[in-house]
């Protein structure tokens, strides 16, 4: 469990996880506030979220 949680510490930030915005269409890296809901994670930003419609 520890090194799940830690996984990222160890981990270049070239090598984290990537997605593409919905709406803007950029890619953005796993952040660490979104370590417990990345599966969740749609929108690299809190502007784009707002945007979304």
């Amino acid at each position: 469990m520890l090194t799940e949680l830690i996984w990222w510490y160890f981990v270049k930030k070239s090598a984290l996880p990537q997605k593409m915005c919905i709406v803007c269409k950029r890619p953005f890296s796993w952040r660490k506030k979104w370590q417990r809901c990345w599966n969740d994670v749609k929108y690299c930003s809190e502007r784009c979220r707002r945007q979304r419609h």
